[in-house]
């Protein structure tokens, strides 16, 4: 398989968002901050492993990493999840505005009478 680089930041964003162990990372952190040994503990992977998966996230700007004395808690970062919302918005319209006009048939063909029933 090819290696491509990614360069811009909506492509890096997606490309670390469809790993489903680095989107568990993210909703873990989405309740606060967490060390690597916190967020290693419900995977069956190793630290390494983990590791790897907070520098994908890390690249792409979903987390930063501080430090506290020998920690180095990690804490999810918003921006680039905004950013993926603001790319998606014109779609939400579509499939919504999609949902909509299926609605309005359904709602049309309830309402019609059956042919050949007797009314």
């Amino acid at each position: 398989m090819a290696k491509y680089k990614m360069t811009d930041p909506l492509s890096t964003t997606l490309a670390a968002l469809a790993d489903p162990t680095r989107r568990a990372i993210l909703a873990r952190l989405s309740q606060g901050e967490a060390t690597v040994n916190e967020l290693a503990e419900p995977f069956d992977i190793t630290l390494p492993s983990v590791s790897r998966h907070l520098k994908v996230l890390e690249t792409a700007g979903l987390i930063t990493r501080g430090r506290h004395a020998q920690w180095r808690p990690c804490t999810l970062a918003t921006a680039p999840l905004k950013e993926v919302d603001g790319w998606l918005e014109k779609y939400r319209k579509f499939w919504t505005g999609s949902f909509d006009k299926m609605d309005a048939l359904l709602t049309e063909i309830t309402k019609a009478p059956a042919k050949g029933r007797k009314q």
